[in-house]
């Protein structure tokens, strides 16, 4: 069973304005209201690939219903930890500019905390656990340096979907997958990179410090997987690009759902990308039908 652990979920409230004006009163022409969260997107996107999967995390009040309602309209299983504050709403303003204005989320408490360990130390060598995302503020990213380990010890593997010092802390524990961007390689090894030969360069030393498998991110200059024996570029398809949000969470979803399945990095790959790439040029997470048109566009060359 893949797990998706969301501990700062949201609902994604997505307003479209052809002009933002500061100070003044604005219509929209269009919003839309979506159950948000790094995680929550893997598990949407992996229940349109049919692989089932569980969606945990914290959630509460009327925010949290939508959440858990939307994600039950969409047959997904979930096993959320309730807590006493609203889960947050996350504004995205998709005008001439895109603007974005984030919750800070619920209080999470001790007890919170020892109920979500109880979950993840549940869990079996049979079991993968994709943690995505912050953690509220209250407790901060340092507390995956608790939960990670716990899934360790029952012999899960985990995917860690993390930016810069979190994602480092991450490799001591030999993650499945780790998908930083090209732009977040720089930022965690604070270097230029210049071609595809520097990227597999610091991609390999994210796989020296402790990953199975790192896939490099590179929006229209494709993405790069490298595993400990060898590496695969996946060339970039042409499209329109809608939708920023959700992208990398769909590859995620991609590459973990199918090498859970099929153990083949290289199938892994091209699900991750036709996953990611399709959300990038829908509104929403891609559909099923949409993915299995792009999939037949991916071209994967070994390095």
């Amino acid at each position: 069973m893949i797990y998706t652990v969301t501990l700062n979920p949201s609902i994604d409230f997505i307003v479209r304005i052809e002009h933002l004006e500061t100070g003044a009163v604005n219509r929209m022409d269009s919003d839309d209201k979506f159950a948000g969260g790094k995680g929550i997107n893997v598990s949407r996107v992996l229940q349109r690939l049919n692989v089932d999967n569980v969606a945990t995390g914290f959630m509460g009040g009327f925010t949290g219903r939508f959440i858990e309602e939307s994600l039950s309209a969409e047959h997904i299983r979930t096993n959320f930890i309730p807590v006493s504050q609203d889960t947050r709403i996350n504004v995205k303003i998709k005008s001439d500019q895109e603007t974005e204005i984030n919750g800070r989320g619920p209080e999470i408490s001790p007890a919170d905390i020892e109920a979500m360990k109880g979950i993840l130390s549940g869990l079996s060598a049979n079991d993968t656990v994709v943690f995505a995302g912050s953690a509220p503020s209250n407790i901060g990213n340092a507390i995956y340096d608790e939960l990670i380990p716990l899934v360790g010890q029952t012999g899960a593997q985990v995917v860690c979907d993390f930016e810069g010092q979190t994602l480092l802390d991450a490799l001591a524990y030999q993650p499945l997958l780790v998908k930083p961007n090209n732009h977040e390689l720089e930022a965690i090894f604070d270097v230029k990179l210049n071609g595809l030969d520097d990227v597999e360069k610091y991609a390999r030393k994210i796989i020296e410090m402790g990953a199975q498998n790192v896939i490099i991110s590179m929006a229209g200059d494709g993405a790069l997987l490298v595993t400990p024996d060898t590496s695969y570029f996946a060339k970039p398809i042409k499209g329109t690009v809608k939708n920023s949000v959700g992208a990398g969470d769909s590859m995620v979803a991609g590459f973990t759902g199918k090498f859970v399945t099929t153990k083949d990095p290289v199938e892994a790959l091209k699900w991750g990308v036709a996953c990611g790439t399709a959300t990038a040029f829908s509104d929403d997470l891609a559909t099923i039908d949409f993915i299995k048109e792009t999939y037949q566009k991916v071209e994967v060359e070994k390095r």
